[in-house]
This record gives C-alpha cells, structure tokens and sequence, in this order.
C-alpha cells in the first residue's frame, strides 16, 4: 500500500506540472490582459508601463517558471483586477462550490442508487421503463433551461424556495437540484447495467439458494460488487461539478468559484485563472486517488501490489 501511495502521488505530481504548464500557456494565448485593465484611451507608455509592473514583458518561459518558483512556496500571484492574493480569492469562494457540488452528489447518489437498483430487479417491469425513462430525459435536459424552469416554478409560481443568493439552506435546494440531475440520469443507467450483470453471477444464485431474502441478495452482495464502476464515475463526476459549475451559479446568482473563474477569463486576469484551475485539478487529483483508494474496501480480491 506504502508503495503504491508514494508512486500515485508522484503521478499526481506529474499531472498538476503538466495542469500548470496547459493552463498558462492557453491564457497566455488568450489575448494581452494589459489591454483588458486599462480603458481604451490609454497610450502605449501606459500599458508598457503596467506590462513590466506585472513582469508581462518578460518571455513565456521566464513568467511560468517564476510561476512555478512562487507556487513552490503558497504564492500563485495577485489577482491583476481585484489586487490582492489569487489564491485567497479562490479559497474564499471555494467553500460555497464545495457545499454545491457535496449537496448534489450525495442527493445524486441518494437518488441514483435506489432508482438503479428498482430498475435493474424489475428489468423489463414498467419500474424498468420509468426508471430509463427518468434517467434519459435529465441526461438530455440542457442544466441551464433546467435551472430557469425550476426558477419559475418553485421561486416563482409556488414561492417555495428563493431563486438566488446564498447562505440559507432553502438558496441551496434549486441549485443542487439542478446541478444533480444529470448525474442522476448517469448513475442509474450505470447502476442499472452493472447490476443486471451482475445479478445473473452464480454467486447470487447461490445466495437465493441458500434462502437469503431478495432485499440482502440485491443490496449487500450484488449491489457491493456493482458499485465498483459506480465510484469510479461518481469520483469524476465531483470533479465535474466543481469544476463545471459555472453555468449553474451564474443562474442562480450563487458566489462559488465557478462564476469567479468566468470572470477572470472574460477579463484575462491570469493569475486568478491559473490559481483556479490549479485548485480545482488538486480535488480532481485527490479524488482519484480516494476513489481508488475504496476498490479495495468494495471488492477485497483488489490488493495494492
């Protein structure tokens, strides 16, 4: 297990370099960010001058590896439109995507699992047809028409929730609704193939042999071996909200880390997007490595060799 850890942290070194490295050179080929802070009136003394105060003048490859050199120590740069630390910015708001993307994923699984389930002990059963059908129309429904109906119903006609804001649980119910249905539709679909698969193993018909009730065949030994592939997605797809939440809080006006990163691209602020994204890949990294991590809890023929 020793071994193993300290071989995947070296890879998850290996990813988060190679996340740095695309990240600044994509905003670096995004445009001049000089132009984006000064009004359209500015002379070229002025934008020279702002260019060599932020170290802009120097080449592409001096600038990433002062990156690198700065984010060895915990400084990623200051954020060239709001002037204070970009990683703070980031660490401000992260804790309103994190609460988002938590929310949804385990009313995603909450949801997900039961409906996979039904509809792969009742495969071809109408539960079978309403379940697919379910988990097909949020796979295919766009996350932002979602958000705007559920806006106009719930906030609007029924006046049940708020429709934006944060910092009451009842401004956090439409967004993680909105945010969980295609990882809904996802899980159970996956659920559903998995343990139809593996309903027809010996093994289960073993247990049903031994006078073992359907409920404790169909969740404690089917589903456990089923949910193998279902952690895998379920690991990407937290990483998918937190990094693909953007549309989402922009409709509902919720202060997460997504819209600050819309913003500083729309606005070139380069070490804001690169402190971003750096974050964000660090869950993607961490994730992984947890997901992996529960193989072996869920099926213990998998050893860490």
């Amino acid at each position: 297990m020793t071994a193993y850890l300290v071989r995947r942290l070296l890879q998850s070194a290996v990813v988060l370099l190679a996340v740095t490295l695309f990240s600044f050179v994509l905003v670096y080929l995004s445009g001049d960010p000089v132009r984006a802070l000064l009004p359209l009136d500015a002379t070229q003394g002025d934008m020279d001058a702002l260019r060599h105060s932020y170290g802009l003048d120097q080449p592409a490859w001096v600038q990433y590896v002062e990156f690198l050199q700065h984010a060895a120590h915990g400084d990623l740069g200051d954020s060239l439109k709001y002037r204070t630390s970009a990683l703070g910015l980031v660490l401000q708001r992260l804790p309103n995507t994190l609460l988002l993307a938590t929310v949804s994923i385990l009313f995603a699984t909450l949801v997900a699992v039961p409906l996979g389930v039904l509809s792969a002990t009742h495969r071809g059963g109408w539960l079978d047809y309403v379940a697919s059908g379910l988990a097909m129309l949020v796979i295919s429904t766009p996350a932002f028409w979602l958000g705007i109906i559920l806006i106009l119903v719930f906030a609007g006609t029924l006046r049940w929730v708020p429709a934006s804001g944060a910092g009451t649980p009842q401004q956090l119910v439409l967004p993680a609704l909105t945010l969980s249905a295609y990882s809904i539709g996802l899980m159970t679909r996956l659920v559903r193939s998995t343990l139809s698969e593996v309903l027809r193993q010996p093994y289960v018909t073993t247990a049903r042999a031994k006078g073992l009730s359907e409920p404790r065949v169909n969740y404690h030994h089917a589903l456990r071996n089923a949910l193998i592939p279902t952690v895998t997605v379920l690991g990407l797809q937290f990483g998918a909200l937190l990094g693909g939440a953007a549309v989402i809080e922009t409709v509902f006006a919720w202060p997460g880390l997504g819209g600050l990163l819309i913003q500083a691209i729309n606005g070139r602020d380069l070490p804001l997007v690169r402190s971003a994204v750096l974050v964000i890949a660090c869950f993607f990294v961490l994730i992984n490595l947890i997901v992996d991590l529960l193989y072996g809890y869920l099926d213990p023929r998998i050893r860490y060799a």
